[in-house]
């Protein structure tokens, strides 16, 4: 019952931040990020409304998915890519990939995508940060990156996704900022196969700050189920 509450208290949350911005009218995708949390909670999530799920381990992502039975809109996978896990993790048909942090694994992706006919929606991640320990495009180099990935035909790139700083959220504030004009920028682009749908940012400490740069879809995970254990992961 702690997870149910957890997701009604967030879901008012965000509608009275919307509504206070002028933006209520707006759908918000909230992407209930599981990665170390059982299958149960995640089925609780699920029954308390939460449709769209994220997971960062392809190899976690394999043991979750097939035991789920509620359903659900949408898996999402929100971690880093390795070039070696891209057909398995293209076997669990994600609904989105948040995180393709470069060409190389856009072209991995295409030429697997292309041997079984496919297309696959994706996020591209910008490192806004610069921080060594994310991954991401550089913000400088992120327009270059974007039209080159944009000629591959099995892609459609849906948006963008970057990580805050784990510091006190208004430290995000100003590179949240920053991804909403390369957003813009990019959607006035006109580019093939690229559709300026999604702003992904934000997680349980900072989402409020990108609420109010512009974000569109939240990433969520121990505000709704709690502090990770990483010593067992399920």
């Amino acid at each position: 019952m702690k997870i149910a509450k957890n997701v009604e208290h967030i879901r008012r949350d965000i509608d009275a931040r919307l509504k206070a911005l002028g933006r209520e009218a707006e759908a918000i995708t909230l992407v209930a990020v599981t990665k170390t949390y059982p299958v149960d909670a995640i089925e609780e999530a699920l029954k308390a409304g939460i449709s769209h799920f994220g997971e960062n381990k392809v190899q976690e992502a394999m043991r979750k998915l097939p035991l789920i039975s509620v359903p659900y809109e949408g898996f999402h996978f929100i971690g880093h890519l390795q070039s070696n896990k891209i057909n398995q993790l293209l076997s669990l048909k994600p609904a989105l990939i948040h995180s393709v942090d470069s060409v190389y694994i856009a072209q991995k992706l295409h030429l697997a995508l292309g041997r079984s006919n496919r297309y696959q929606d994706i996020l591209i991640q910008v490192n806004i940060s610069e921080e060594e320990s994310k991954s991401g495009v550089s913000f400088n180099n992120a327009i270059t990156c974007i039209e080159e990935i944009s000629r591959y035909s099995t892609l459609c790139i849906r948006g963008l996704m970057t990580i805050g700083k784990l510091d006190a959220p208004e430290v995000s504030r100003p590179l949240f900022a920053k991804m909403k004009e390369l957003f813009n920028q990019v959607k006035e682009m006109d580019l093939p196969n690229v559709h300026m749908d999604y702003l992904s940012m934000g997680m349980s400490h900072d989402y409020h700050i990108a609420l109010e740069e512009g974000s569109n879809m939240l990433r969520i995970g121990s505000a709704l189920f709690g502090q990770r254990d990483y010593k067992e992961r399920r």
